[in-house]
């Protein structure tokens, strides 16, 4: 038996999981990476500790697996999109590693948004540009250090960097990329007049050779293989972004149908044989698999701000659910399953991350009197989640038919009375996908496309997406949740222009 290895490394974990080649779950070990926020709105990693986390999740993945390291035909990646990695010339850091939350270059796509550039830009790219992508984030360095940028010799993505680390082979991939503002979508290169329109002309040296997902770009060097046991000249591919991986590993293959991923952002998206480009939707990509674009709509307005809620409010209940034996999540799903969706009318904006409304706009709790607790803000947190989903939804289904169902994963899907607000909300059947690391099973399929287990990524889901149940929406609480939809959107439109006064 033959074995695939997908690595993950998402906002606040890195993880390494070891598959077989029907896609069972041999082992999956997660470390936490550790958060550097100097400023407000600032979000950063120190890259050589992310280097050691990903090497002690693998170490760790294959001794829980208990198979033979030998048996490893291939290595893959996912990772979040965007954000900003880059090594020196010296082979080290040139700045810390940043994450897609952040958000200091926001005044840098504001003045695009005034000055035309946004228009221009569009034409190439087909997506918006974001505070959280590469040319912000490079537009700003060059304006506040520049000599970061002069002493850069490569410019990666997160999954890119670890890559690099294995395989001491620079590569960039194209799904994350073309995500990134870095690539004209019409042309799938890199082109010099799209990164002047950002003022970025002299990166482009900077930027490493594009490859697909699943093209093998290296192999385990003998110096990775002491770190991380893995065994010297495994083949390592490209692998892909996120968002990619957990769709791919979700079933998402053709046109009908739609995926849903809860976790630190909310990831909305299909494919199409070509990019959206009427302005509807934020943004387009290539996907995985070639020949399909990936329409997206995003932000980190998910299962983040749930974690944060338990973190600062719900130590005392953690600490209790431990000792009894159980998880905070049983708690939680048990509170909110006790109010009903009518008997409270909490609202809660999800943007303690950033948001898909505002990019000074801030998480925020309405409604509450003195008759409400911790209850009833538990469930606006579930329901305003849902909400921002049901947002960049809404969007999407401007281009396209609704599909006959959607395919949920991420820590949401977890949640059986998560997973039915969302139904109910949607009123659209929700498919919950076989629970697994999702992200690393889409990156252990480029991986055995890689290796020659599976012939393409059509051949590798029929082997290994399981959906483990369909949740129907109740028809009796589609008018509920619709009023409540709409006190969402209408403190969201109230609260428009004072964002400005909140900005630490």
């Amino acid at each position: 038996m033959k074995y695939l290895m997908g690595i993950d490394n998402g906002g606040t974990f890195s993880k390494a999981a070891i598959f077989d080649q029907e896609g069972r779950q041999i082992s999956v070990a997660s470390v936490p990476s550790v958060t550097i926020t100097p400023k407000p709105g600032y979000t950063e990693r120190d890259m050589e500790e992310l280097w050691e986390i990903n090497a002690a999740a693998i170490r760790a993945a294959i001794s829980d697996s208990k198979i033979n390291p030998d048996d490893i035909a291939g290595i893959s990646f996912s990772g979040h999109g965007k954000g900003l990695y880059m090594v020196g010339y010296d082979d080290k850091p040139s700045y810390n590693g940043i994450l897609s939350t952040d958000a200091r270059a926001w005044e840098y796509v504001e003045k695009w948004n005034r000055d035309g550039t946004r228009e221009k830009v569009f034409e190439k790219s087909y997506q918006e540009i974001l505070a959280c992508q590469p040319v912000s984030i490079l537009a700003w360095l060059k304006d506040h250090h520049s000599d970061v940028i002069a002493n850069t010799k490569f410019i990666f993505a997160v999954k890119d960097y670890i890559r690099y680390r294995l395989t001491g082979e620079a590569f960039a991939e194209l799904s994350d990329f073309t995500g990134a503002n870095l690539v004209n979508l019409n042309t799938g290169q890199y082109d010099r007049e799209h990164l002047k329109l950002f003022g970025l002309e002299e990166i482009y040296e900077k930027l490493p050779p594009l490859r697909g997902s699943a093209d093998i770009c290296g192999y385990i060097t003998d110096q990775a293989s002491k770190k991380t046991t893995l065994p010297q000249g495994i083949p390592v591919a490209a692998g892909m972004f996120d968002v990619d991986a957990c769709g791919i590993a979700s079933g998402l293959s053709d046109e009908e149908q739609m995926c849903m991923i809860a976790g630190t952002w909310s990831i909305n998206e299909f494919i199409g044989k070509a990019p959206v480009t009427n302005k509807t939707v934020a943004l387009n990509s290539m996907f995985c698999i070639p020949g399909y674009f990936l329409i997206e709509e995003s932000s980190p307005t998910s299962a983040g701000n749930m974690e944060w809620f338990i973190r600062n409010l719900l130590n005392f209940e953690k600490e209790s659910a431990k000792e009894d034996g159980k998880s905070i999540y049983d708690i939680t799903n048990k509170w909110v399953e006790e109010i009903k969706p009518e008997e409270s009318n909490v609202i809660f904006l999800p943007f303690l991350n950033g948001s898909n409304e505002d990019a000074l706009a801030k998480g925020t709790f309405v409604g509450l009197t003195g008759y409400h607790n911790k209850k009833h803000m538990l469930r606006a947190v579930y329901e305003g989640i849902v909400f921002s989903h049901l947002t960049h939804v809404k969007k999407l289904l401007q281009n396209r038919s609704v599909p006959s169902s959607i395919r949920l994963s991420g820590g949401a899907a977890n949640s059986d009375v998560w997973v039915q607000i969302f139904a109910d909300a949607l009123q659209i059947p929700v498919d919950v996908i076989e629970d697994k690391e999702l992200g690393a099973q889409g990156a252990a399929m480029a991986a055995g496309i890689a290796a020659g287990i599976y012939t393409d990524y059509q051949d590798a889901i029929r082997r290994t997406v399981t959906i483990t149940k369909t949740v129907m929406p109740r028809l009796e609480y589609k008018e509920i949740y619709e009023e409540k939809y709409t006190a969402y959107r209408a403190v969201i439109n109230g609260l428009s222009g004072t964002w400005k006064y909140f900005k630490n």
